[in-house]
C-alpha cells in the first residue's frame, strides 16, 4: 500500500471534525460525510474543518484512507459494500449511557473493533485515534522528534494496513506505536491506563508490554 493522500471521514461531529482539521493541515486531501446530504453539512465543514470538502457517503469512500467517527451504536449502517477493500480506522468507542447496552460489545472475547471488523467483513480495519480526546488533537500535534510529542497506539490483524495507518498517525504530529492486533487494542479501550492518560512513544511501548506479560 503506498502512503495515503486523500482521507474520507464519516462523521461531522468533535473527533470527525479535530482529525479533519489535522489532516488538512498535514497536507490531506479531506472529505467528509454523514448521513445527511453533502449540502446540509457544507457550512458546518467549512467553519469546522477549514479547506475540507463536504461530500456524500460515495464519494467518502473512494478515499485512500477511511476514518470512522460516528457514535458506535450506529456501526451497522456503515455500509459493507460501499467499503469494501478499503483500510477503516474504526476510532470509535462504546459509551453504554450513550449508546445504549448493546450486548455484542459486552463479549469479553471481543474487542470492539472485532465486532466493527465483524460488520466491515469486506473492510481491512484498524484501531486508533480512539485514545485521544478531540480538544487534545489540536493542543498536542508536534513536528517528528519533539520532546513532548504524544504517542498513539495502532493495532490491526494486517500488518501493511497498521503501517499504512502509522504514517498517517505520524503526519498528524503523533508517534505511532505498534499495539498489536485488533484484539490486542482492548489494552487501550476505554478505561484503560493508555486511555485516560497521554504519553510518548517510550512510556507507550511499556505500558503495552507490561499489560501483554501481565
Amino acid at each position: 500500500m503506498s502512503e495515503p493522500r486523500s482521507i474520507g471521514i464519516l462523521g461531522a461531529g468533535k473527533v470527525g471534525t479535530a482529525i479533519g482539521r489535522l489532516a488538512v493541515n498535514a497536507g490531506y486531501t479531506v472529505k467528509i460525510a454523514t448521513a445527511r446530504p453533502a449540502e446540509e453539512i457544507k457550512l458546518l465543514t467549512e467553519i469546522m474543518v477549514p479547506g475540507a470538502q463536504a461530500v456524500d457517503a460515495e464519494e467518502v469512500a473512494q478515499a485512500d484512507l477511511i476514518i470512522v467517527a460516528i457514535p458506535l451504536r450506529k456501526y451497522k449502517e456503515l455500509d459493507t459494500d460501499l467499503l469494501a477493500g478499503k483500510v477503516v480506522v474504526d476510532v470509535m468507542n462504546y459509551w453504554e449511557p450513550t449508546d445504549g447496552e448493546l450486548a455484542e460489545f459486552d463479549d469479553p472475547d471481543l474487542t470492539s473493533s472485532q465486532v466493527v471488523a465483524n460488520h466491515l467483513h469486506k473492510s481491512t480495519v484498524v484501531r486508533s485515534l480512539n485514545h485521544i480526546g478531540y480538544h487534545d488533537m489540536d493542543e498536542d500535534s508536534r513536528t517528528p522528534g519533539a520532546s513532548d510529542r504524544r504517542a498513539l497506539a495502532v493495532a490491526a490483524d494486517d500488518d501493511e494496513a497498521k503501517a499504512l495507518v502509522a504514517k498517517f498517525i505520524d503526519a498528524l504530529g503523533f508517534d505511532p506505536v505498534d499495539a498489536g492486533t485488533l484484539h490486542d487494542a482492548a489494552l487501550f479501550n476505554n478505561g484503560t491506563e493508555i486511555f485516560t492518560g497521554s504519553h510518548n512513544k517510550d512510556q507507550m511501548k511499556a505500558l503495552l508490554s507490561a499489560k501483554v506479560e501481565a
